[in-house]
């Protein structure tokens, strides 16, 4: 959601004020409502550009089927060292998803800036501590893009990852 309204106080208890009446409305069905940080350079304007600020609403509105999906791309462009902030956040019961690509190009994972098996063990290490039974989605752009092959060319990234570790 872009920050349209009267300034961001405005905006923000705009966001709120929807997000109650999703959560209220999908609750019956047992559906999560996700909302998402999501990074300045790749979205200027962005309402919600960190963890700290996505987090802060799910505490405020209270609802046990809103939560907080890390895009692992965004935390790494805005604020840095991804495992820390899952060691942080993920224990709090506020993270419903994981996104992971490669940053800054947003390819896959093993290229770039973000420690994606570190972030990978972060997850492991605190949803066995905490019973957390999320997922983690791959959402990027393949590097060979639309060329045959290109695809599963692209996930050669995952076999480097043990057998049970986290697939």
């Amino acid at each position: 959601m872009k920050a349209v309204s009267r300034g961001r106080d405005a905006a923000i208890a705009r966001y709120e004020e929807r997000l109650r009446w999703a959560a209220e409305r999908a609750a019956p069905a047992r559906v999560d409502v996700l909302i998402e940080p999501i990074n300045p350079h790749d979205m200027p304007g962005y309402l919600l550009q960190r963890q700290d600020e996505a987090h802060a609403i799910v505490e405020r509105i209270g609802a046990t089927n809103l939560k907080v999906q890390m895009d692992l791309y965004h935390c790494e462009r805005v604020e840095g060292d991804a495992a820390a902030l899952i060691r942080h956040w993920l224990p709090t019961g506020r993270v419903g998803h994981f996104q992971i690509a490669g940053v800054p190009h947003r390819h896959e994972p093993d290229e770039g800036a973000l420690d994606w098996r570190g972030a990978l063990s972060a997850i492991d290490e605190i949803a066995a501590a905490t019973g957390w039974e999320g997922w983690v989605g791959c959402e990027y752009r393949p590097r060979r893009g639309l060329e045959p092959g290109g695809t599963s060319g692209g996930l050669a990234w995952m076999r480097a990852v043990p057998d049970g570790a986290w697939i």
